[in-house]
């Protein structure tokens, strides 16, 4: 963590394309190498000011003969915050509770701790909002895999990690993340699930293990309740209520979550996971960068660093400061990401991110360097051609949930659990395989 003072230059990170390139002055001829290795100097300290409502853009002027850059405001910082329930009462009651654990609750415990994965599948109901169906295949540790379905619409999701991540448009953003006035930083991407919808930890709900454990906790009581015609137990956590089959096995039947809209879930036990498994990496894979709602951020005024006459890239800076939460220190591991793109005369010259962890005092410099063909190939002909040519850039700055080693970590943790799964009789290593990572596009 750093001290008060100037914002620190965030630094190169694995899966990050961030180059500090040399600072550049409107009056001076620019090196045509690249950036040198390191960080570059902060730019001097700017002016606080509220985030503005659109994003803007900052547009530079290159001049055949003459070095010009005219810098203007980037905007857009957004984020919202994803929701987590249960406030402790109910588990203190189960604490004071004295029976015996029940004899059936055991044996579902047991039975459970066997079963490969379990599928489920139910309506979320936010509130003014369309209802969501969910359709949710499960690991036996918590990861999972499945679609959200809103309408006629479908949206991919995964749970893995102790958070839920959704891949949806720009329509599912505005009906669902009322908190933020930028859904397109979340569009199309993936990105945690908004607190609009209900929230819950699915692994810690919805796991195997998980419901296995809460079954010790199961006391004494008989009594039963009808569940779609089949006399069933109820199992009452925090969290949520299980029902079980009275008669032997003891099937879950239903899960009954604790939350907006008390969403009930029902489930099927899973016997084949080599599918869930197939659809569930590389979804994973594809979480380097994924956005973070339950953060946001203040964006200053966007510079251009090492851009006019240099073929080789341009460098594009933007200061942050963390806004939400608003009070109290901040917590471990937020992380702010840029994402930038620059254009000239109606063209998509590239577009590059960066990210970095949030210091003690809230400000930071991010920064990250365009590299294309295209603009290599725009900025020959520019400099090849007499008169002014301008290129401009936009970015955002939002809340950064994974990095690629965060990635990589969650891998190899589906890896092991898909290697115990393997039939014993197979004694050929599997062949070695590597997923290639990158950074999410802005």
């Amino acid at each position: 963590m750093h001290g008060t003072g100037e914002p620190p230059v965030v630094p190169p990170e694995p899966g990050d394309v961030l180059v500090a390139g040399r600072g550049m002055q409107s009056t001076e001829p620019v090196a045509m190498e690249p950036p040198a290795g390191g960080p570059a100097p902060a730019p001097p300290p700017q002016q606080r000011q509220e985030a503005p409502k659109k994003e803007k853009k900052s547009r530079a002027w290159l001049a055949v003969g003459a070095v010009a850059a005219v810098v203007v405001l980037a905007g857009g910082a957004v984020a919202f915050a994803l929701r987590s329930d249960g406030d402790g009462r109910d588990a203190e009651r189960e604490r004071k509770a004295d029976p015996p654990v029940a004899s059936w609750a055991l044996e579902a415990g047991r039975d459970l701790q066997a079963v490969p994965g379990l599928q489920y599948e139910g309506t979320l109901r936010g509130t003014g909002a369309q209802a969501v169906r969910m359709r949710l295949k499960m690991t036996r540790s918590g990861a999972a895999t499945g679609r959200l379905v809103v309408g006629a619409r479908q949206y991919d999701m995964v749970a893995v990690g102790d958070a839920t991540y959704v891949k949806a448009d720009v329509a599912f953003w505005r009906q669902y993340g009322s908190d933020t006035a930028h859904p397109e930083n979340y569009a199309d991407r993936w990105s945690k699930t908004p607190k609009a919808m209900p929230g819950f930890d699915v692994a810690k709900v919805l796991a195997p293990e998980a419901i296995a454990e809460a079954l010790t906790k199961a006391k004494g009581g008989t009594s039963t309740e009808n569940v779609g015609g089949t006399p069933a137990y109820r199992v009452k956590t925090a969290k949520a209520h299980y029902f079980f089959s009275a008669a032997a096995p003891h099937r879950l039947l239903r899960v009954q979550v604790a939350g907006k809209g008390d969403p009930s879930l029902t489930v099927a036990k899973l016997t084949r996971l080599a599918p869930v498994f197939a659809e569930l990496r590389p979804r994973v894979a594809a979480l380097v960068g994924a956005a973070d709602p339950t953060v946001r951020f203040r964006a200053g005024r966007l510079s251009f660093i090492n851009c006019n006459e240099n073929v080789s890239g341009c460098t594009v800076s933007v200061p942050a400061t963390l806004t939400v939460p608003e009070d109290g220190p901040v917590p471990d591991g937020t992380r702010a990401q840029l994402r930038a793109a620059i254009t000239a005369e109606g063209r998509l010259l590239g577009t590059c991110t960066g990210s970095g962890l949030v210091p003690a005092n809230r400000s930071l410099v991010l920064r990250c360097t365009v590299r294309s063909p295209a603009w290599r190939a725009w900025m020959r002909q520019a400099r090849d051609t007499p008169g002014e040519h301008a290129y401009e850039a936009q970015a955002r700055v939002v809340g950064q949930a994974l990095t690629a080693a965060d990635v990589a970590k969650l891998l190899a943790r589906l890896d092991r659990e898909r290697a115990a799964l393997a039939p014993s009789r197979s004694r050929s290593p599997a062949p070695k395989t590597s997923v290639a990572v990158s950074p999410a596009r802005p």
